[in-house]
């Protein structure tokens, strides 16, 4: 529950609340990290980091873009789960602080070696665990503690991220285990927030047929999908891989379907929350068939990188920023061609890399959409970011 008694914030309302550095920040940083990318695949730019080229893309996305959503996300909504007073002023200008020190370091513009850039972007997410915990553990919410699993496994990826970098020159566990940490996560807060808003939704305007209630299948379909991505992670070839992948895909599109997404139309902002958690079980159906050669393992990585963390974080960027700062839960036009483009970007990239179109080939095309998304993104909801909010949040 809420604490309503909070005293006002005094400081800059950009630091009021977790989720309006991080999801400003986030969103910027989607923007130029795809444009760099983009860059440094045409040979326009180079990044001298501590990462081959690809792994800093693949980092940077998930342990830079990813990550900043997370704790934006997890400081707006662990207040509501406990009761106490969020993260404001300077504790959070520090965390937001060391975000950017990962990134700037992460990218080679300290001119530290690899030791060291490990520790300054390592030190983010260690923070945000401890902190995560305190939070917890002091609110006494037992009942979310389940949530710091995940965050320290992911702190555990990015440092073996790093370990795997320095010793073999290339990441490859770190970079599968990173992704498949993220997805994970989607799958356990979306499987929260995905019924649960679809419900209160439906219930105001047609009653007959709500989603199914959290039951015992749900449990089924997390501890599914983790024993799938784990096996990916470590073991992504051969058919025990696409075995478990296929069988978690098929009950993570059950699962979807038991949460009336198809009634949702006439709400972009809910609806696109639905279409981004479809991406996660054709994510998972497209790794089990790259895992015995049947498709390139782009395509799975792509359609749970791009459509599943992309969609799904810039939907619940977009839905927590408007409520939190008073404004009424509507997409409008804006922000529901914001959600499209990711998605638009998903397909692209994993159905027409290839193909060219106006001078600019598919994968140009799709980093162009995603950037647009989040441009659009930034239009519409930065404002509201970084001034005081119509009513307390």
């Amino acid at each position: 529950m809420t604490n309503t008694n909070r005293p006002p914030f005094r400081g800059p309302a950009l630091f009021s609340y977790g989720f309006r550095p991080f999801f400003l920040a986030a969103s910027v940083f989607a923007i130029a990290a795809i444009v760099i990318w983009m860059l440094v695949l045409d040979g326009s730019l180079t990044i001298a980091g501590p990462f081959t080229p690809t792994d800093w893309h693949v980092h940077e996305m998930l342990f830079g873009y990813a990550s900043a959503v997370i704790a934006g996300f997890l400081f707006t909504a662990i207040p509501n789960w406990t009761g106490r007073m969020p993260k404001r002023g300077w504790p959070l200008a520090i965390l937001v602080a060391l975000w950017i020190a990962g990134r700037l370091a992460c990218a080679g513009l300290f001119g530290a070696g690899a030791v060291v850039v490990m520790l300054i972007d390592a030190g983010f997410l260690a923070a945000i665990v401890a902190m995560v915990v305190v939070e917890i553990v002091a609110g006494r919410n037992w009942r979310n503690l389940m949530v710091v699993v995940p965050v320290l496994l992911l702190f555990g990826a990015n440092l073996l991220f790093h370990v795997e970098a320095l010793n073999q020159g290339s990441a490859d566990i770190g970079r599968r285990l990173g992704l498949a940490v993220v997805i994970f996560l989607i799958t356990l807060i979306g499987g929260r927030i995905i019924p649960s808003f679809t419900r209160n939704w439906l219930v105001k305007r047609d009653p007959a047929h709500l989603p199914a209630p959290a039951s015992r299948f749900d449990a089924v379909c997390l501890v599914a999908g983790a024993i799938a991505l784990l096996t990916w992670s470590f073991h992504p070839e051969g058919p025990a891989a696409g075995a478990v992948l296929l069988i978690a895909a098929v009950l993570h599109l059950t699962r979807l379907s038991r949460w009336q997404g198809a009634r949702t139309g006439p709400s972009p902002l809910l609806l696109m929350l639905h279409v981004a958690y479809g991406f996660v079980p054709f994510g998972l159906a497209a790794d089990a068939a790259a895992s015995v050669g049947l498709l390139p393992v782009a395509v799975g990585v792509h359609l749970l990188g791009i459509g599943a963390i992309g969609g799904m974080t810039i939907a619940v960027m977009m839905r927590a920023s408007l409520g939190h700062t008073g404004n009424a839960l509507v997409a409008g036009p804006v922000l529901t061609a914001a959600a499209a483009m990711v998605f638009l970007a998903a397909l692209i990239r994993v159905c027409f890399p290839d193909i060219s179109f106006a001078g600019l080939t598919g994968l140009w095309i799709a980093a162009l959409l995603w950037a647009a998304g989040f441009a659009l993104f930034l239009v519409r909801i930065g404002p509201y970011l970084a001034r005081t909010s119509r009513k307390p949040t």
